[in-house]
Formats: C-alpha cells, structure tokens, sequence
C-alpha cells in the first residue's frame, strides 16, 4: 500500500513544496502541486490532462492563460483571509507572475471534458460554520459542488480549526458502500498557525485518524505545517488542532462518478454525537476569517 502520510518536505520538487500525481498516490482521480512563485519572475505551466484550481496560499498574481489574463488577490497566508482563484480546464498552458515571493496551490483531477478559464473571485465564496462546541470548524467553501459547478471532477474545500478544536468529526467517509454512494480520492494538505498569528509555525501540530472497518487501513499521525495525507478509503477524522496551535487544511477530492459529490456517510459508532450538537453553542471563534480578514481582530 502507498504510504498515506507525507511529512512537510517529503514530497518536494525542486523548490516546490509538493508534487503528488494520482500515480504517485496510487490511484486515479486527484493530485496536488504547491508551487513557490519568485517575485516578478513568471511562471508558465501546463495542465496536461487534469482540470486545475489555482489557489493563492500567500501572495497575489496575474495569471494569463488562453488569451485571457485575470488579476488574482490573494492573501498574505492561508490564516489570513479567503481569496480569489482560477479554475484552469484540461489541455491548457497559463503563466502565473506574482509581484512578490508566493506559494500556490493546484488542485488537481483528471477529465476528459474541456470547459473554459473562470475566474472565482472572494466576494463569492462561502464560507460556512459547521459543528458545535469543541468540534466546531469554518469550511471554506471555494470549489465545492453546492457552490461552484464549473467543474467536470475537482472538488476543493478549505478548512480552518481553532486551537484546540476537532474537525472532520465524527468520522466519516466518501467511499462507495450501501451506506454511501460515492467514491472520492481525497487528499489532506495541511499549514500550522500559532494560535492569534497568521504565520505558519513550523513546531505547531496537530493530529490525523484514518482508518477502515476492515482495519487494513489505521494510522494516527502527528500533522505539521507542509504536511499531506491520502485518503484512498475508509473513515477521517478527527484532525485535531493542538491547544496553542490553529489548523488549516485543504481538500482536494474528486471520483469517477457521473456527478461531483462530497456525500459522506459517519462511522455509525460516533454519529450519534451529532445529534448533541442540538443543545450545545458553536465556538464563537469561528467563523475564522472571511473575505475581508480575520474576524477576531476585526472592530
């Protein structure tokens, strides 16, 4: 079985924090590149048979691609605000030029279908609060299928936890059973905060359960900032933030089924922990941020 823990660096190419192709991962459907952009210096990539989200996880940039160029605000780090982004289709070559040093993320899938470049600006994005005391968390809502169906496979979402705090919890699942209909390759990419900055701590933590019913799948791992985990099955969560440290992490999913989905289906065994949530407050710290900056420091 592939390894499904990537520690921060391990996946690195070049000067590129990551590079995962799905034949890296050991499957099919998504991958995910973090690259690091130069100042002034642009950038020209390919898509080659995957349809891409570009998202700023620091700095802005300018992005021609297929006759059309489209001004990217981004953010100073992924703590800070939500951004823009740009869906790139299959089969195509764009140029990314950042007037600082930055990091961006591309979400991949693989498609055969072509749709055109689209722009995906801030203002637009929803941004959601779900949970409730301990297990409350802002899901970021860039890419999701609810909210954005410019898209063949790709499926993104961001997710901000408060230190402290339990995401992706109960546990859950995207894989096809009776129970759950769909099938997604999801991949986790994690940054590390420490708690009241927006600069990624890279002695921050925090914590990742996966696992399967058939226990073929059950690991327990300590996340840091940089850090990625592949979810070819079975249940996630909790990612968990350490007290003293916050926790962002993006998901990318996407599956072979006809429509773009993220149902999911509990653990049975902790799904009744939902239904507490009914006589218990969410957090007040969240939502964390939106598209005008962090909430809390906010007057």
């Amino acid at each position: 079985m592939t390894d499904l823990h990537h520690p921060s660096g391990s996946l690195a190419d070049g000067n590129d924090p990551v590079l995962l192709t799905p034949e890296m991962a050991g499957w099919y459907h998504s991958g995910l590149r973090v690259i690091r952009t130069v100042g002034g210096v642009a950038r020209t990539l390919s898509t080659g048979p995957f349809e891409v989200a570009v998202l700023p996880l620091s700095g802005s940039a300018t992005i021609s691609c297929e006759g059309r160029t489209f001004d990217i605000e981004g953010r100073d780090s992924v703590f800070a605000k939500v951004t823009d982004f740009l869906y790139v289709p299959t089969g195509a070559t764009f140029t990314i030029e950042s007037p600082t040093d930055g990091e961006f993320a591309l979400c991949m899938a693989q498609t055969t279908r072509r749709l055109s470049a689209k722009y995906g600006p801030a203002d637009g994005v929803v941004v959601e609060v779900r949970g409730a005391g301990p297990a409350t968390r802002q899901v970021t809502n860039f890419l999701s299928p609810d909210v954005w169906g410019h898209a063949d496979k790709l499926m993104c979402v961001e997710l901000l936890t408060p230190d402290g705090n339990w995401s992706s919890y109960p546990p859950h699942k995207h894989d096809s059973s009776a129970e759950c209909l769909v099938n997604n390759e999801e991949i986790y990419y994690f940054r590390i905060a420490r708690a009241g900055t927006t600069e990624p701590s890279p002695e921050g933590f925090g914590m990742h359960r996966t696992y399967t019913s058939d226990g073929e799948i059950d690991q327990n791992v300590a996340v840091r900032d940089g850090s990625v985990f592949l979810i070819p099955r079975g249940y996630h969560g909790p990612c968990i933030a350490a007290p003293g440290y916050t926790m962002y992490y993006l998901n990318v999913l996407a599956g072979g089924g006809p429509e773009r989905s993220m149902a999911f289906c509990d653990d049975p065994t902790h799904h009744w922990v939902r239904d507490t949530w009914a006589d218990m407050d969410p957090d007040p710290r969240c939502p964390m941020t939106d598209q005008r900056g962090l909430l809390e420091t906010r007057s």
